[in-house]
């Protein structure tokens, strides 16, 4: 069997050919740091870093680029709600987006490009659109791409361009000619980042910027594109309009894109107060819980987080642990016969469920020989860390002055010089020295141990 991947612009499975034949190129867009991350975050990264250490089971190499946004709408409004300097807060937001993902499992992409460094990219790219006659200006607002220019515009959506221009007239936006039209470069306003350009001072627009990054990395056509359903339109669908128009070239062969995530079976809202960061999760689970959920539902179906639904996740992953560490099996070699089985349901698809299924069968098989080096081989895939010795963590509570483990049962020592340490940081986030805080953690973390700020305390685990 092949590798068949649901491609959203055709709308069905087909199987993965990429242009060279050895190498993936795959972009993905990444986080907007206005905040912490969430679960959504915790999905699409998921999933990407399992399709991408697929590949790499498939003996393809893979260059794998996930952007940072770092200049956006959100990211400016965000920084005004809390009377902060952005690059502050995008510095703040980056350094807690990668340190959940990496408590997740989820390895770091080869190039990870923010959009600030790509300014001069974006503008080249604008100024191709500009020469060919996809753009117009609106005095004192920017740059526009007219839509109705480009005849394809809505196929990855699969939304008819003229319905759109139809039931669109009445909520035209004062000087645009179409209401998707989307800003390419937005005029700052006084209190706003900005860069110089042929257009006067401004900033680029959100879309952009991937298209800028994604070109100036990896060349077009990409092999994959993904994201989060939601980014479907406009996100993606204005990627491709405006790539496809400056360089004349498709721009991916294939679309990829991941389910979004319900709370409770209700949509994940701030403004319905069931928002849930990682962080929120991984103070009652491990990232390898969070990992075995997302797996256990297929990448293109909504999930639903509960405290019901990752209870049952966190006892099936503990069961596959339990089982997997009483294997006795010295045998270094793979079981083929397994590999297969693994190999064909991932190629549907990328079917993780019933991927997941060959692998519980084959702790089980009390017969099956070379289990190790099998499991070891398929848990390079599913990032669940199956064969490594769990890590001591505990939690250290300047109210309580007692350090107790994750669960609470027992007394965990650490050097005091650990506990000096914790509590000068202590002292450091009181006073609001961000700086001087992280210069703690990063001492304590050459001394071999990772903190974590929550609720009830500081979490730490050893290295």
């Amino acid at each position: 069997m092949v590798l068949k991947l649901y491609n959203t612009l055709t709308r069905k499975q087909q199987v993965f050919k990429p242009v060279n034949k050895n190498l993936v190129r795959m972009y993905v867009c990444g986080p907007t740091v206005n905040d912490v991350p969430h679960l959504g975050h915790a999905r699409q990264q998921i999933t990407f870093d399992v399709l991408r250490k697929y590949l790499i089971f498939s003996e393809y190499k893979v260059k794998f680029v996930s952007n940072i946004t770092d200049i956006e709408d959100k990211i400016i409004n965000k920084a005004k709600e809390l009377n902060e300097d952005i690059k502050t807060l995008t510095e703040r937001n980056l350094k807690a987006h990668l340190e959940d993902y990496s408590r997740i499992n989820v390895d770091k992409p080869d190039v990870q490009p923010h959009a600030t460094q790509y300014i001069k990219e974006m503008i080249n790219l604008i100024e191709r659109l500009e020469k060919k006659g996809y753009t117009y200006e609106i005095e004192g607002d920017g740059v526009y791409y007219d839509v109705s220019k480009f005849k394809d515009y809505g196929k990855l959506s699969h939304q008819n361009i003229e319905n759109l221009k139809t039931n669109a007239r009445k909520k035209l936006s004062e000087g645009k000619r179409n209401k998707e039209d989307f800003v390419l470069w937005k005029f700052s306003k006084p209190d706003e980042p900005k860069w110089e350009s042929p257009w006067g001072i401004g900033r680029p627009g959100w879309h952009i910027e991937c298209s800028a990054m994604s070109e100036s990395i990896l060349g077009l056509p990409l092999d994959i594109h993904g994201g989060g359903q939601d980014l479907i339109f406009p996100h993606h669908e204005d990627e491709i309009a405006q790539s496809e128009s400056a360089f004349g070239k498709k721009f991916a062969n294939y679309w990829v894109h991941n389910g979004l995530v319900n709370v409770d079976r209700i949509k994940m809202s701030k403004s319905l107060g069931n928002f849930r960061t990682i962080r929120d999760i991984l103070k009652n689970y491990s990232g390898e819980i969070i990992r075995f959920f997302v797996i256990s539902a297929h990448y293109r179906k909504p999930v639903d987080f509960s405290e019901n639904t990752l209870e049952n996740a966190k006892n099936g992953y503990e069961r596959l642990k339990r089982i997997t560490e009483e294997i006795k099996d010295d045998l270094k070699k793979e079981n083929k016969e397994y590999l297969k089985e693994f190999k064909n349901a991932m190629d549907d698809d990328l079917n993780t469920p019933k991927a997941l299924q060959v692998l519980w069968k084959l702790v089980r098989d009390e017969k099956a020989i070379g289990k190790i080096k099998t499991i070891e081989k398929i848990d390079s895939v599913f990032g669940l860390n199956l064969l490594k010795p769990k890590k001591t963590s505990f939690f250290w509570s300047r109210k309580s002055e007692r350090i107790e483990d994750f669960l609470g049962k027992e007394e965990i020592k650490i050097p005091a010089e650990i506990l000096g340490l914790i509590d000068e940081r202590e002292n450091a986030r009181k006073k609001k020295d961000w700086k001087l805080a992280d210069k703690f953690r990063e001492k304590i973390k050459e001394k071999g141990f990772n903190i974590d700020d929550t609720g009830d305390g500081v979490k730490v685990n050893k290295i």
